[in-house]
């Protein structure tokens, strides 16, 4: 299925690859780029956009590591604005950039876009069409003649997201130029605000129609049809607050606003509230003036449990806010996954409590070697990022039989609308 894969990215100079998590994105479109530079020659130049840690690390372990990708040269263009200068002024055939650097690349390094090939990894990044790294990557599009997007999730919010991501692939030509003729073609309002649209929801028949237009350049595989995955056990953790907790979350959620001792919290608006309600189920809230007021440890016990219940096995922490970070350092030892060498000692076995947050790690990584446990101590609400944090584990190359993801849920509270 790789070779499969890699034939279409050759085969179409716009190409989608909507490959689950596992499958191999990276050494597959390696192996088109080699093809495209070094046994064709139709390709000079390669821009590689990706996450931060995916740019910096998966991308070259994944050059280095395959044999039939000897003599693909990489240049890593990272870290401060004299670092990246010096890694575009490098000769390559692939140049890795972080997906928060294309602005400064089209608009600001003074450098000449001469990319004749770019390849997004995690194409549902660019979803957003008023986003500054869309439009900057919009403005140069026109001059690539190869563009591949790939991604697990192209559709985590809704079939809405494929407009931009089509967008950029085809400059408008499966999905339209502008948004508004593949809104009024494909969906129907949903819920207002006055004359304000606020959600849309996809006309009868949509999803179909959406597919059959983007099909000629788009495949789309499951794991679960293509590898032999290990068993998933997804588990509920409940924990209960008592009268005095739940009464202070019951005053936050009906009045918007609380004051505990000497600190006021307040909500402003809807989305405010749900946010703070996600800190208060977790056990601790920020101020106003942004310190942590304390409400429970519930999740920490139970957090403790399952790292005993572990018996010494690796466990992988996801955290949301700051607070669960600080809180969770204070009771266990743990380390944060963030560095290169941090990821190497995880799968290597070094790490026995680690901490990760599903904004920085959850694209790319490969930590399947390093354990088989997850814990969600607080829950978000992106469908992508939980997706994508959990395959970190549940992947190709996990040595462990059964994935286990514990998820620490507190009951009646907004949590368990989330899960």
């Amino acid at each position: 299925y790789q070779k499969y894969a890699a034939e279409h990215i050759e085969k179409n100079p716009v190409a989608a690859l909507f490959l689950d998590m596992g499958l191999g994105k990276t050494v597959t479109t390696l192996t088109a780029i080699y093809d495209l530079v070094l046994d064709s020659f139709e390709v000079q130049k390669v821009l590689v956009i990706a996450p931060l840690r995916v740019a910096r690390d998966t991308w070259p372990d994944e050059i280095e590591k395959w044999e039939h990708l000897k003599g693909l040269s990489y240049s890593v263009v990272i870290g401060s604005e004299e670092e990246r200068k010096q890694a575009l002024a490098k000769r390559a055939h692939i140049y890795l950039i972080n997906r928060e650097n294309i602005d400064w690349l089209v608009n600001k390094s003074g450098y000449d876009f001469n990319f004749d090939m770019v390849v997004i990894d995690e194409l549902s990044s660019f979803k957003s069409f008023t986003s500054k790294r869309f439009k900057s990557l919009l403005e140069v599009r026109p001059k690539v003649k190869r563009f591949v997007g790939l991604t697990g999730t192209p559709t985590s919010n809704g079939l809405m997201d494929l407009w931009a991501e089509f967008r950029l692939l085809d400059m408008g030509k499966r999905l339209g130029r502008y948004i508004s003729t593949f809104r009024n073609l494909f969906f129907v309002p949903e819920k207002y605000y006055g004359d304000k649209v606020y959600t849309y929801k996809a006309k009868a028949g949509a999803e179909q129609g959406i597919y059959n237009l983007i099909g000629d350049i788009t495949i789309s595989m499951k794991a679960n049809d293509f590898l032999n995955m290990p068993k998933l056990l997804l588990n509920e953790v409940v924990v209960k607050l008592n009268q005095a907790e739940r009464k202070l979350y019951s005053n936050l959620e009906t009045q918007m606003a609380l004051q505990v001792k000497d600190q006021e919290i307040n909500a402003v608006n809807a989305a405010s509230l749900s946010g703070k309600l996600l800190q208060m189920a977790n056990g601790a809230v920020y101020s106003e003036d942004g310190s942590i007021v304390y409400i429970h440890d519930r999740k920490l016990d139970a957090l403790e449990d399952l790292i005993e219940g572990a018996n010494g096995k690796p466990v992988l922490i996801a955290y949301w806010f700051k607070h669960d970070l600080e809180r969770i350092k204070e009771r266990f030892k743990v380390r944060e996954i963030k560095s290169s060498q941090d990821i190497k000692d995880w799968n290597a076995g070094k790490i026995a409590l680690a901490v990760i947050h599903p904004a920085s790690a959850g694209h790319g990584l490969n930590l399947q070697a390093g354990g088989s446990t997850m814990v969600w101590f607080g829950l978000t609400w992106s469908l992508e990022l939980y997706q994508q944090t959990n395959a970190r584990l549940w992947r190709q190359g996990q040595q462990d039989g059964t994935v286990v993801i514990h998820h620490i849920i507190a009951k009646d509270t907004i949590d368990e609308a989330v899960m």
